[in-house]
């Protein structure tokens, strides 16, 4: 049976739906590549002693990440403004930002299950575990690894929920709209 008229949803809103996911999406995507971007520009700030840059954004990402320089990438003796598993899951979140669209439709909102949120959580849990009970020790290429799956798979996460939140923000503001005429 067709859906009530007061259900009904114009073609034009629903054209707009699909811009605005494009446009929340580009949004997420640029706020996430600044922040990769200022990762990597505190060790090229200290390595020309711009340390009005580089000590700000240190600062900043102490409260985010231990930044331990064992566990950090470096650019010359200078290291990022976060560990390598930081970094690997912030770089994966934006490659899985930059990548969504190619395999998945911006207006598909049905999340994927939890399943592969959990499983993705699996090889940063096996590389932490292993060396906390010093079984192993974990290297740089096993933490930015570990940390790239876990990322990339919270962007295939968090782009639906947040086109969903702003469809359903969108839709609410149609139908007062609708209601006030």
């Amino acid at each position: 049976m067709p859906d009530s008229v007061e259900n009904y949803t114009p073609q034009a809103v629903l054209k707009n739906l699909k811009k605005r996911a494009f446009q929340l999406w580009g949004l997420v995507l640029a706020i996430v590549g600044i922040w990769v971007f200022v990762i990597l520009l505190a060790p090229f700030a200290a390595l020309n002693d711009i340390t009005n840059i580089s000590n700000p954004i240190y600062n900043f990402f102490s409260y985010v990440c231990h930044q331990m320089p064992s566990r950090s990438f470096h650019v010359l003796e200078h290291q990022f403004a976060v560990c390598s598993r930081c970094t690997g899951v912030y770089f994966g979140i934006f490659l899985g930002l930059i990548s969504y669209p190619l395999f998945r439709s911006m207006e598909e909102i049905e999340p994927f299950p939890r399943f592969w949120l959990f499983l993705a959580m699996i090889p940063m849990a096996i590389d932490w575990s292993l060396t906390f009970f010093e079984i192993w020790e974990n290297t740089h290429f096993t933490r930015v690894t570990s940390g790239l799956i876990l990322g990339f798979t919270c962007a295939v996460f968090i782009v639906p929920a947040l086109v969903e939140l702003s469809q359903l923000l969108l839709l609410r503001k149609q139908r007062k709209m609708k209601k006030a005429v």
